[in-house]
């Protein structure tokens, strides 16, 4: 969170630091809006501080945004969001600006939604089992926002680059194609989260393209992406299947049912190219499993309690 609050203004990091506990540790998102009362949502739960967000507020966060480069600010605004240090993601919202019906730019902004990310360390934990059986599943986390799909697509890439050498999970060659730098939380490159020795990552690139640049030039064993579901997408994966590479992937969904009648995810999920659906809800909190299925959709029968790796 302090990559979040140096850039917020005074008054507003008092008020949030002033949060009960169990509230602080479990915010997921702050929004700010000019005119309006800043909001703070924890587990799905907004609450109001009493502060009203100005348009000088506004000024001062931008600026921080731009870092004092407004060249830089203007090429991210073409995508609706800036991913600041940590991997926080901050939508925006105010004056679309045009040029041949695409979208060239944002101004006037009027409203921030600053989405934080988690690292959590062992979330993948009680899922290695169900992954990996003598080498990883090429597996799809299918949840709706706020799930907690990418905070446990991170620590599986941990899992994958670090091994759990007692358990006979090898280190592997692991590939991150981080379209919106939401999962390694890179700065001039690097990850600033925790992935284990072996991990590359491709930071603000395109993820089919950078499927294919990971597999032309890192040859990794194993790709990372988050958020798939475009034809280009499509493409890439059965070309890095084909190549032999184990895909493990999010994607927005409800259920298994609802992503294998998307005409771009159907044929993939007909060749049973995965061979686990993990299914994650909100409904006891983010990061709650629904059902991991098998390469039919089928529920894969639990595991026994002992079976669970350990950090």
């Amino acid at each position: 969170m302090n990559s979040v609050l140096r850039m917020l203004p005074a008054r507003i990091c008092e008020l949030i630091k002033k949060l009960p506990t169990d509230k602080w540790d479990e915010v997921e998102e702050i929004r700010l809006r000019i005119n309006r009362q800043v909001e703070v949502a924890s587990n799905g739960i907004p609450q109001f501080l009493p502060y009203l967000f100005t348009k000088d507020d506004a000024e001062h966060f931008i600026s921080k945004l731009a870092n004092h480069s407004f060249y830089t600010l203007d090429e991210e605004l073409k995508k609706g969001y800036i991913t600041i240090e940590g991997g926080h993601r901050i939508g925006l919202a105010g004056k679309v600006i045009l040029d041949n019906g695409s979208v060239k730019a944002i101004r006037h902004l009027a409203s921030f939604n600053i989405r934080i990310a988690r690292e959590k360390i062992g979330a993948a934990k009680k899922y290695i089992p169900y992954l990996f059986e003598q080498e990883w599943k090429n597996t799809m986390i299918i949840g709706p926002p706020q799930t907690g799909k990418t905070t446990l697509l991170r620590d599986i890439a941990r899992v994958v680059s670090s091994g759990v050498y007692d358990k006979g999970i090898p280190s592997l060659k692991t590939g991150i194609v981080d379209e919106r730098s939401e999962i390694a939380g890179c700065v001039h490159g690097v990850p600033q989260l925790h992935f284990g020795p072996r991990v590359d990552v491709l930071d603000a690139c395109p993820k089919a393209e950078g499927m294919m640049m990971m597999i032309r030039s890192m040859s990794p064993n194993v790709l990372i992406v988050d958020e798939i579901g475009r034809e280009e997408d499509s493409m890439a994966i059965m070309e890095a299947v084909n190549a032999g590479i184990t895909l493990i992937m999010t994607t927005h969904g409800k259920n298994f049912e609802e992503i294998r009648k998307r005409p771009l995810l159907k044929p993939i999920i007909d060749q049973k190219v995965f061979e686990r659906f993990i299914e994650l809800s909100r409904s006891e909190g983010p990061g709650t499993t629904v059902s991991i299925k098998d390469e039919n959709g089928n529920p894969v029968p639990m595991k026994r309690r002992a079976a669970v790796v350990h950090d």
